[in-house]
């Protein structure tokens, strides 16, 4: 907490400049050089000092808040690890700029553009991070009305005009299959997030493109709510048929899913990956921690977050900062695939 007894004065003294060049570093205002504004923070973190958000929203300048609003159900978003990393990228940037993230979880798209209108005509926050864009997501054209600063998270043709950071996870989709049917498998199956999200019909279709150009055998593809229960539910109903015609391996949209498969594939007495091969997303320590070890393509979700709010705080500032890829994930093989049986 801020020490009460330490004032912008103390601040501009330790870094010998004037009261008006610490306002300059903290409203992220023009006019001095990136030594002066090292200076003045790193003087402002000895000191314990950081201005007051309320007086400053008096003072007519926008408090130093990013919002982020996310349509997913506080259980299952407690649970997912690829949020609990993105949200911390997210702060390891926003500390160094003296911000705070104000989350909100909503339960519809619309219910998160009405959100973000009164976050933004109330004057609560500067900018915004925008996920998981569907096809004509209407937090576009929401967006550009205000003249709301925003970072869209997701791929350029989900959305719109809006400055966005995304992975190529079209490209990641075709690695993972081809890896399996490197391995031999003829018989392979996805097991996806919520068909409503743009990411989703990304890689789904990537999914059909690489099995079409592999000739294989049989791919399946299911939907779910990216949780564990859904991810056991949908590795049961593909796991159930004889064992000529059941995927011998199977690549899930995340790692909590990915867990839980491997629970169901124990329950129902086939060994992994003798049995059958499995391949998780994201690769949280989730992955690490199960026996056996499972693949995954592995996703920096930290570093991606901490993009996201750079390009952010680039846009905020006018930086003319523009839309980029960030790494694409990468196969990692651990002790969940091997050649199929047989």
């Amino acid at each position: 907490m801020t020490d009460s007894r330490v004032t912008i004065k103390d601040v501009a003294a330790r870094a010998g400049v004037s009261k008006g060049a610490v306002s300059l570093a903290f409203n992220g205002k023009p006019g001095l050089s990136e030594a002066t504004r090292d200076r003045i923070f790193r003087a402002a973190r000895e000191l314990g000092w950081a201005p007051h958000l309320t007086a400053r929203t008096l003072a007519g300048s926008r408090v130093d808040v990013v919002g982020l609003a996310i349509c997913r159900p506080a259980r299952l978003l407690g649970l997912e690890p690829f949020y609990m990393e993105f949200v911390s990228g997210v702060e390891s940037v926003l500390t160094e700029h003296s911000s705070a993230l104000l989350l909100r979880l909503v339960r519809s798209v619309e219910e998160e553009v009405a959100v973000q209108e009164t976050w933004w005509r109330g004057r609560q926050i500067g900018g915004a991070i925008l996920v998981d864009f569907r096809p004509g997501d209407p937090r576009v054209a929401a967006a550009e009305r205000l003249g709301m600063p925003a970072v869209a998270v997701g791929h350029p043709s989900l959305t719109g005009g809006l400055t966005s950071v995304w992975t190529d996870d079209a490209g990641a989709v075709g690695e993972a299959v081809r890896y399996l049917a490197a391995l031999g498998h003829r018989r392979i199956a996805r097991v996806g997030g919520a068909a409503a999200l743009g990411h989703t019909a990304i890689r789904a279709a990537a999914f059909d493109e690489a099995a079409r150009a592999l000739a294989l055998a049989a791919a399946w593809q299911a939907t779910t709510d990216y949780s564990g229960e859904e991810g056991a539910r949908a590795t049961r109903s593909l796991l159930t048929a004889s064992a000529g015609e059941r995927p011998t391996a199977i690549l899930y949209d995340n790692d909590i899913m990915a867990v839980a498969g491997l629970s169901v594939a124990a329950e129902m007495g086939l060994s992994v990956p003798g049995d059958v091969s499995l391949l998780a997303w994201d690769d949280s320590q989730l992955c690490r921690l199960t026996r056996p070890t499972l693949s995954a393509m592995s996703h920096d979700v930290h570093a991606f977050g901490a993009e996201v709010a750079r390009t952010l705080f680039g846009v905020i500032g006018g930086e003319g900062v523009g839309s980029h890829p960030v790494a694409t994930p990468v196969l990692v093989p651990r002790g969940s695939t091997a050649p199929p049986p047989g």
